[in-house]
């Protein structure tokens, strides 16, 4: 890990080299001997999806860790626009290997994914599973609403408003803020004067149905071999993962638990964050004692 200074994080931040010798930058905070806790975003996010939950998270006595992804926010962007899970978990690998013992990791969509799979396939490496309303079974419509926001601005946007009006459009039940600034940590401004996700466009390429499919039967085939305590936390109004995919999930993972958050949709933790820090420090007692 490498101390680094970012414009953009009032957090102690720190690099990783992933396993494209990449760089990826993330948040690092919370006393030397607690127990470690990863967060890793969902995809088109960044590490600052998880502010509220970070700071709670440390308020509480753990090391928490959370990472931008391959491609996201401060991280590098893959040389060759791999963006393939196979390379997802084999950066996670590289990070976990550099803390001090087997942390929890918490993963929200595309982060829970990447959790998932490399938990399944590699049943030693961490201590205990979160998924944030991600499962094999996903509802195709929420897919596509998530992948229609990710590539329906190209162009760009002129001003934070617009980043503002696009993320309300997607999402009408959260309140609008009125500060309009912390949405630049999701964008970057570019030499033309308009502002981009804070993601590599390269991410999106490819058939997206079919990628779907094959996470669906990557993940199935993962959840066999976990054996770790599981959280599965699921916004009760998602679009993404049904009542029946949760329990779909749990007839392969016997010993996972399931948590419904009233008025939550699939960004579960910035829908309803109070809700959602209690479900998941509630789990995180419990492996605790």
């Amino acid at each position: 890990m490498t101390p680094r200074h970012l414009q953009h994080s009032a957090r102690p931040v720190v690099t990783f080299t992933g396993a494209e010798d990449n760089v990826l930058v993330a948040d690092l905070d919370g006393p030397l001997d607690g127990q470690p806790v990863v967060l890793l975003h969902g995809g088109g996010q960044t590490r600052h999806s998880w502010a509220r939950a970070f700071d709670e998270l440390v308020a509480r006595g753990y090391r928490v860790l959370s990472l931008d992804c391959r491609g996201h926010g401060d991280s590098q962007w893959s040389p060759c626009g791999d963006y393939s899970l196979d390379a997802l978990v084999a950066d996670l690998r590289r990070v976990l290997a550099s803390l001090s013992r087997p942390a929890v990791l918490v993963g929200a969509s595309l982060g829970g994914v990447t959790a998932l799979i490399a938990q399944g396939e590699d049943p030693q490496l961490a201590r205990a599973l979160i998924l944030v309303d991600v499962a094999p079974q996903l509802e195709f419509d929420g897919v596509d609403h998530i992948v229609n926001f990710m590539t329906a601005h190209t162009a760009g946007f002129a001003s934070l408003e617009d980043v503002a009006a696009a993320v309300a459009a997607y999402n009408p039940t959260r309140p609008r803020p009125t500060d309009h600034q912390g949405l630049r940590k999701n964008v970057r401004l570019a030499e033309d004067g308009r502002f981009y996700w804070h993601w590599d466009p390269r991410l999106m390429e490819g058939d997206h149905r079919g990628r779907t499919r094959d996470i669906s039967r990557r993940m199935l085939a993962a959840a066999a071999h976990v054996k770790v305590p599981t959280l599965l936390v699921r916004g009760k109004q998602s679009d993404v993962v049904s009542l029946e995919g949760a329990e779909h999930l749990r007839r392969h993972l016997p010993h996972l638990q399931l948590v419904d958050i009233e008025g939550a949709g699939h960004m579960v933790a910035g829908d309803k964050n109070d809700a959602f820090n209690g479900a998941i420090i509630t789990f995180l007692q419990q492996q605790s004692q």
